[in-house]
């Protein structure tokens, strides 16, 4: 059997037309990824740290129900929470290759491979969106939020808080692009064959699933990343720029927690203002157009070429 070749032309929402017919694989998919989220990474990754609790000595029942309270977090809470979401990276392998018979680097871009010149190239232009995101928000009214003017005092907890934001968030931030921006973004392109429905039903999923009882105005913060995110992913062929904008965000709110805030309100936000908008688009807007203008100075691809989609078949 030969392999299955990538059909020249084809943009990254549309992948998944490459692959296995039928369309009921995407709706078991999406089923699936959904499931991972709420479920199967959430409860995998309670392993490790029952584990670590039981060889420590520690009361097990007891440190896990203070490791998923969310609303008192802890430094090894984040990490839960962290690995929960990075777990989402090979679950959306797992499902891409069994559900639809594509190798799994076609999920990071049409090329199909991570453009790490490409993605270090949008952490530049995240930070320079961050700028542009801040002056605004300086003269916007009522952009304090749960950030005071008084430094927080260092501690080891604070310690402990920096090496799970340094060492885990790029991960946890890639989880939610592969879920979102990758699986989801190609599974409703491949039912739908349209680029808007590829990239609003994945930003309103995102928005919801940052917490039902969220307002209105932070539900729209969160929902406008998304479709800037989803675009791009059209616009430039691949995650890498919405993975940059990614990490960089989180690294700000929960750097500015630790500095000037409290962690459970930058993880539970409650309230919010409509004068965030402004400062949302702002920064939306901005690096949407500099990370497209980016990828056309580089050249990058933004459909497919012909290149090999399946494994060879194994043979007994």
């Amino acid at each position: 059997m030969s392999e299955a070749v990538a059909p020249t032309g084809l943009p990254y929402h549309r992948l998944h037309e490459a692959g296995s017919p039928g369309w009921w694989r995407p709706v078991v998919g999406i089923c699936i990824m959904l499931a991972g989220l709420t479920v199967i990474g959430a409860t995998v990754a309670l392993i490790p740290f029952a584990l670590w609790y039981a060889a420590t000595g520690a009361n097990v029942q007891d440190s896990l129900t203070t490791l998923v309270d969310l609303k008192h977090p802890t430094p090894a809470g984040l990490a839960y929470l962290n690995v929960t979401l990075a777990l989402m990276i090979p679950l959306t392998w797992f499902v891409n290759r069994v559900m639809h018979g594509l190798l799994p680097r076609w999920l990071a871009s049409v090329q199909p491979r991570i453009r790490w010149q490409f993605l270090l190239a949008c952490m530049g232009v995240a930070v320079v969106a961050l700028v542009a995101t801040l002056l605004v928000g300086s003269v916007v009214p009522g952009q304090s939020g749960d950030v005071g003017t008084k430094a927080n005092a260092f501690t080891s907890t604070t310690r402990d808080y920096l090496l799970v934001i340094a060492l885990l968030t790029p991960f946890q931030a890639a989880g939610e692009e592969y879920l979102f921006r990758g699986y989801l973004t190609q599974a409703f392109g491949g039912l739908f064959h349209r680029a808007w429905v590829a990239v609003l039903v994945p930003a309103f999923l995102f928005g919801l699933a940052h917490g039902l009882g969220q307002s209105v105005p932070v539900f729209f913060d969160r929902f406008a990343f998304g479709l800037v995110a989803g675009a791009l992913v059209v616009l430039t062929g691949g995650l890498e720029a919405g993975i940059a904008m990614h990490v960089l965000n989180n690294w700000l709110a929960f750097g500015l927690a630790l500095a000037y805030g409290d962690m459970a309100s930058t993880l539970n936000p409650s309230g919010g203002s409509w004068w965030s908008i402004p400062v949302t688009l702002t920064q939306s807007l901005v690096y949407l157009g500099l990370a497209v203008l980016v990828s056309r100075r580089m050249g990058l691809a933004t459909t497919t070429t012909a290149r090999v989609l399946e494994a060879p078949p194994s043979r007994v």
